[in-house]
This record gives structure tokens, sequence and C-alpha cells, in this order.
């Protein structure tokens, strides 16, 4: 996701409107700390594309599979989790790519300088 997608823009009733739930369950879900919206200086919740998705996704997890909100903040922090250990592994790969490319340059100049 893009900086513009953490940028938050929607008001409660917006973000409400927009995902298809009312807005005392957007309350609820913030009381569980399943989502965080922004808040501005006079305490008006602000939601971003990001909240969006994360808010469809709970709704998905709740409303149509029947999982209950412990099991969706366990859901939620488990995929969190699985996709910064994603990232990674990426890393490493990376890493791991660079350093067995240094490896092999080096072993060819180490063949060309014996003849």
């Amino acid at each position: 996701m893009t900086t513009s997608d953490s940028e938050p823009k929607y008001v409660i009733s917006i973000a409400a409107r927009i995902i298809g739930i009312e807005t005392h369950t957007l309350r609820y879900y913030e009381k569980l700390g399943l989502v965080r919206p922004y808040r501005s200086s006079g305490k008006v919740r602000y939601y971003s594309e990001q909240d969006i998705a994360l808010l469809r996704h709970i709704k998905t997890l709740m409303n149509d599979m029947g999982v209950n909100p412990a099991g969706a903040e366990v859901v939620i922090h488990m995929a969190k989790k699985m996709s910064e250990m994603q990232d990674e592994i990426n890393d490493l790969t990376s890493e791991l790519e660079l350093l067995r490319q240094d490896e092999t340059a080096d072993t060819k100049g180490t063949k060309k300088k014996k003849k």
C-alpha cells in the first residue's frame, strides 16, 4: 500500500457507510483494539484506506465466517506477524543472493589469477 493509503481521510460516518456497518460497531472495534483510527486535536476519528481494508477484513471474519471478536484479533495479529516475517524472509533471501553472487565473482577471479 502507498503512503496515501495510510492518510486519514474518512470520518466515522463515512467509513461506516463505505464498509456497510454502523458507527457504534466501529467504536466497538476500536474499543477492542482491532483498529486505531487517527484522532484529530478535537478527538474526531479519521479512517485511512488501510483502516477501511482492515475493517472490511474484520467484518468478513465476524459476520461471514462467524469468528468472535477475540478470534478476529488473533487472526489479524497473526496475519500482521506473518507479513512481517515474509518481509524478513525476502530481505534475507536478497542478502543471501548478493553474498552468493559476490562469492561466485571472487571464485571466478581467483581461477583467472591462477592461470
